[in-house]
């Protein structure tokens, strides 16, 4: 879908990310650094600097020393997770090919909702629905940090990004979705967002449902347990604070270009996403 803009075997800078969804969707700036850098900074290969956008791959280069991994984005349970809308849950083997049956969902709710388009009203609805769907059905269900906060922008990215920048109502027709969502490619003609876009329409989602992040516990479906440490979007702080700590997790002694490389990216990560809401900077590695 971004291939125009993307090195075709799915590795690539965060630089080229930033500009390939902000010249591809016209993502808003400061959302699309501070995605990438999350992404980057837990999946990527920070010897190298270079992201898989899919999985794991020895094209990234060198991979840095264990527990780290440069898994790429699909790694389960950071940047990707439970519920999603067209992918099914890790636990049942496949959490990055399109789900024929999951996609029917989001058309029979966008018929029921919609009025047979995905819209706000739709998101709110198909995002309760499918929290719900993963408790009664996947034992390892996760849906906290991270997660939590990424499942409820995917749901609303369709409606700003996927839309057809000409057209004056936010909603998605299902041809398009398909496009998108099955067959990974832009819809023919299709025109990027009129304006810079990204999580707009989040609150409405979460008012429809509201929601604790949590997860099943124990290993047992319908067990669902609200878990109050994670990061939610009541602290928008919250979140540097569990990344970092998961980082110094994967990168306990970091020395060299490695180190140079983490601090660089966190510093990027934190003078978009977190400087202008006046959270506290942190220093697990010290400064350049």
């Amino acid at each position: 879908m971004l291939a125009q803009y993307l090195p075709r075997d799915g590795v690539a800078t965060p630089t080229q990310l930033i500009n390939a969804i902000q010249e591809g969707f016209n993502f808003d700036h400061t959302a699309a650094v501070s995605a990438t850098y999350l992404g980057h900074i837990l999946n990527g290969n920070l010897v190298t600097d270079l992201l898989s956008i899919g999985g794991k791959t020895p094209k990234t280069g060198p991979p840095p020393p264990a527990p780290a991994h440069a898994g790429g984005l699909n790694v389960h349970g950071t940047f990707e997770g439970d519920a999603g809308l067209t992918r099914a849950d890790d636990f049942f083997g496949d959490n990055h090919s399109f789900n024929q049956t999951l996609f029917d969902k989001l058309v029979d709710f966008s018929n029921r909702y919609g009025g047979g388009f995905y819209n706000l009203t739709v998101a709110g609805e198909l995002r309760y629905s499918r929290i719900q769907d993963s408790i009664a059905t996947n034992p390892q269900f996760s849906f906290k940090n991270v997660r939590f906060l990424t499942a409820y922008g995917e749901t609303v990215f369709p409606i700003n990004l996927f839309v057809d920048g000409r057209q004056t109502e936010r909603k998605l027709s299902m041809d398009h979705a398909a496009a998108f969502f099955r067959d990974m490619r832009f819809p023919p003609d299709f025109h990027r967002a009129a304006k810079p876009s990204s999580a707009e329409g989040v609150a409405e989602v979460i008012t429809a449902h509201p929601w604790l992040p949590g997860g099943n516990a124990d290993g047992q479906i319908n067990n669902y347990v609200v878990d109050p440490t994670s990061a939610d979007f009541t602290d928008p702080c919250s979140l540097h604070r569990f990344v970092l700590g998961s980082v110094q997790e994967l990168y306990p002694n970091p020395t060299g270009i490695l180190r140079r490389n983490l601090i660089k990216n966190i510093n990027y990560w934190y003078t978009a996403a977190f400087a202008p809401a006046g959270c506290p900077e942190i220093f697990p590695y010290g400064q350049l």
